[in-house]
């Protein structure tokens, strides 16, 4: 969908066995372990430019990616390079998409609370004292909007890119229909 940017891809994916974070810090050169601060590993994968977060678990999470392929890749770095530091992985890791956010403009300024009213206050939380965009929860979907007076919006939630392509198809026909934008 055109002007739609992905700004986050988040994925979580499994070695498939327990790591030693000891090991694995020695491994990944440039890597953050600190137990006393926080229980996983934090390395930086320079290209696609993503932050990988390995547990003692086996458990692995991937952010920062702009798409899925960005998350795939990344793990499947981080994997050759623990097989290529002598811990051993599986060939086969299977990266699951948590939450994909993106931003898209809507080309037009928002009265917010115009748009609360439209699209129903049991659907909306908006309280501008507290914070100031408008939060939209999308009926039958994960997908959550943030829309701002600017006209800007945040997606967020979504565990694929048609998740937010039909969000944001959704709003914009609901705010073209009660003519708040053209």
């Amino acid at each position: 969908m055109n002007g739609l940017k992905i700004e986050n891809v988040v994925a979580s994916s499994s070695m498939e066995r327990k790591l030693d974070l000891e090991e694995a810090s020695r491994i990944l050169d440039g890597s953050e372990y600190d137990p006393e601060k926080f229980p996983g590993l934090v390395y930086r994968v320079k290209e696609p430019k993503t932050a990988i977060l390995l547990f003692t678990s086996g458990k692995v999470v991937c952010t920062g990616g702009k798409t899925v392929d960005d998350a795939r890749s990344s793990v499947n770095q981080v994997k050759d390079l623990l097989n290529d530091g002598g811990v051993e992985i599986s060939n086969e890791i299977q990266v699951t998409v948590q939450n994909i956010v993106a931003s898209y403009g809507l080309g037009a300024d928002l009265n917010l609370n115009s748009v609360a009213i439209t699209l129903g206050l049991e659907r909306v939380e908006y309280e501008p004292e507290q914070f100031p965009g408008l939060v939209y929860r999308l009926r039958d979907s994960d997908v959550v909007l943030l829309l701002f007076g600017s006209g800007n919006m945040v997606c967020t939630g979504a565990k694929d890119i048609k998740d937010l392509e039909n969000a944001v198809d959704h709003i914009k026909g609901e705010l073209r229909g009660a003519g708040l934008i053209h």
